[in-house]
């Protein structure tokens, strides 16, 4: 019974909020969906605490579909994986929502913001607690709807609707090849009298399909993973989630909707194990993507796009992860990750906030001073996805760059791309660090007069943020430490046999290298923004400024997608619109209109409304059918 109370919290506090947060008024409605989300939270450390290593628990609500031979149950369950993800979505959506109360707490649209964050909490609950694909979808679609409420939150302005509308279009273009592999699975398994999507279910009759068959369901799979999770070609759509307001970025990059495509594929994982084609896919698309995402981010001048690009980046390596069949270590930097980049995206949004909205980092410099707390949580969560000795992130990028080099599904190149990734992370994150902290303030000189640190409200969960980027990590340090009690929660989960390794070069090897690239990164960020040497416009020069235009502007891929898809579209829609629209359906519609109409002149004419004209109608009727009889 616990189990069901877990997403239903969320969901009656967005309710509450929708028909009663008028007369609660703001700060009351703030303190429900607060509540709302510490009480899953607490359900979820509860459930915790009883559920043994291996075990599993599940709650069956009512049966949704019942047509024989197939079922399917509105059922919830929780055992290692969803338990991790319990605890993620619950504790940092928590701290999220008390940092809302300060953040958003003079916005006349409180009460709606918050009941969509709840609601947008309910809908990933649901989707990680289901134990069936159709459950899960319901929960993905859920996500992506919520996602488009509170990007475009502030709809009056246009850019703003603008990008809601383009994460929830790009979405749905995923969703398709998702809800494709979806049906072909269920048909497959179907054939040979299987009608099931029960996760458990599937795990024990994935054997059925061929290598072929299985390879084809999850590419489409995958596909619905890359508009969730951002990944090549269908990454675009989060860049510009930043329109939303800051606390909807830390929410969105951090706990929730981006991790969706990561959670499906490990949960799914005994089917992706199938399809080693789909696998090199994965892994292939998760290195570039990384890098890709990283060369963006180098050049980008807004504080939140930078951390956008660095998600994207981010959500690469898992994908990097998942692609080498290191199922563990991907959900281990998800969890990592969870801590290090709410703390980055809210402690961007303290900065916004001291500046009064101000989110260009070369109207920055020297807060240091005047945000002290906003700054060292900022620096430890830099450290930490930068990969510094002893965070969260140095454990499980290792663990990544490990397995995408050692093991048997791994390669030299795609080590490389997560190593040189590595590097960059370091110096785009502390060349935002030193831009935004150090050296002299740029700002104006109305701003710099009000500049100060934020309330605790919002600096006390960039605190408890800043330890989870620490210590988060010390769940999963190698065997060589002092163990892994990570990979042995997760083990009954994925239930794959240990992994062989190949190379002579041993995981400490690879470890001082990927800590030696983070510290060049650094270096070359501190020499560059730091110590304001010229290197970053000598690099551009020397490069004829081609480079560096090409990462300002994102590669172009946008304007590129604009022109090969999106004005074509366009187009094409315009002209059905017109000609096919207006000649086509307008026209069969009013020609049928115009018809009956002309008809009726007839017999309008004929209803005088003269009874003497009505009886000779009887009249002329009666004697017509009278020889009509007599004749015949």
């Amino acid at each position: 019974m616990l189990l069901r109370l877990i997403p239903l919290a969320p969901l009656l506090g967005s309710l509450l909020n929708i028909f009663f947060g008028v007369r609660l008024g703001r700060k009351n409605s703030g303190l429900l969906a607060c509540a709302a989300v510490l009480c899953s939270f607490v359900l979820s450390l509860v459930i915790f605490s009883q559920l043994p290593v291996g075990g599993i628990v599940r709650d069956t609500l009512f049966t949704w579909i019942e047509s024989d031979p197939f079922k399917a149950d509105v059922s919830l369950q929780v055992d290692g994986l969803t338990m991790v993800m319990l605890l993620v979505v619950t504790g940092i959506s928590f701290l999220i929502h008390i940092y809302s109360l300060g953040y958003m707490g003079h916005d006349e649209s409180m009460i709606r913001y918050f009941a969509y964050l709840n609601l947008f909490v309910f809908f990933m609950l649901v989707l990680v607690m289901a134990d069936n694909l159709l459950l899960l979808f319901v929960g993905w679609e859920g996500v992506g709807l919520c996602s488009y409420l509170l990007i475009g939150f502030w709809y009056q302005d246009h850019t703003n609707t603008i990008a809601g509308n383009k994460a929830f279009i790009v979405n749905r273009i995923g969703d398709f090849g998702f809800i494709l592999g979806i049906f072909f699975l269920f048909w497959e398994l179907g054939s040979q009298g299987v009608w099931t999507l029960d996760f458990a279910e599937l795990k024990h009759n994935v054997h059925l399909l061929t290598p072929e068959k299985a390879t084809l369901i999850t590419l489409l799979l995958f596909i619905g993973a890359t508009g969730k999770s951002a990944q090549i070609p269908l990454y675009v759509w989060l860049p510009d989630a930043m329109q939303g307001p800051t606390p909807v970025s830390a929410l969105i990059h951090a706990a929730t909707m981006v991790t969706a495509g990561i959670y499906m594929t490990a949960r799914l994982s005994f089917l992706f194990t199938l399809a080693p084609l789909t696998l090199s896919v994965i892994a292939t698309i998760g290195a570039l993507t990384a890098l890709f995402a990283a060369t963006i981010a180098l050049t980008q001048n807004d504080i939140k796009r930078v951390l956008a690009y660095s998600t994207v980046s981010q959500l690469g390596y898992m994908f990097l992860a998942v692609g080498v069949g290191a199922f563990s270590a991907a959900v281990f930097h998800l969890f990592t990750h969870a801590f290090f980049k709410a703390c980055l995206f809210l402690g961007s949004g303290s900065v916004i906030h001291a500046l009064q909205g101000e989110q260009d980092m070369r109207k920055m410099g020297g807060l240091k001073a005047h945000l002290p707390v906003t700054y060292w949580t900022y620096l430890i969560a830099a450290l930490a996805i930068s990969g510094a000795p002893l965070t969260a992130g140095f454990f499980s990028k290792d663990q990544i760059l490990w397995q995408a080099f050692a093991s048997s599904h791994g390669s030299f190149w795609l080590w490389f791309a997560g190593w040189v990734t590595a590097g960059l992370t370091a110096f785009y994150m502390f060349r935002q660090l030193f831009m935004v902290f150090h050296g002299k303030c740029r700002a104006d000189d109305r701003v710099k007069a009000h500049i100060h640190e934020s309330p605790r409200v919002m600096t006390v969960p960039l605190i408890l943020l800043a330890l989870g980027s620490i210590f988060a990590g010390w769940f999963g340090t190698p065997e060589y430490l002092w163990g892994s009690p990570w990979d042995r929660w997760l083990e009954p989960v994925f239930a794959l046999a240990h992994e062989g390794h190949h190379g002579a070069v041993n995981e400490e090897v690879l470890m001082l290298l990927a800590v030696g690239i983070a510290a060049a990164g650094f270096l070359l960020a501190y020499v560059s923004y730091y110590r304001g040497g010229k290197m970053p416009e000598r690099f551009a020069a020397a490069a004829g400024g081609l480079l560096y235009r090409w990462s300002l502007n994102k590669y172009y891929i946008d304007e590129f997608y604009g022109f090969l898809i999106v004005r074509p579209l366009t187009a094409f829609a315009n002209w059905l619109a017109q000609s096919v629209d207006s000649g086509v359906i307008d026209g069969t519609i009013n020609g049928i209109a115009n018809r009956v109409r002309s008809s009726s002149e007839v017999w309008r004419h004929i209803q005088t409304g003269n009874v003497q004209h009505y009886l000779f109608g009887f009249l002329a009727g009666t004697v017509l059918i009278l020889g009509y009889y007599l004749y015949f």
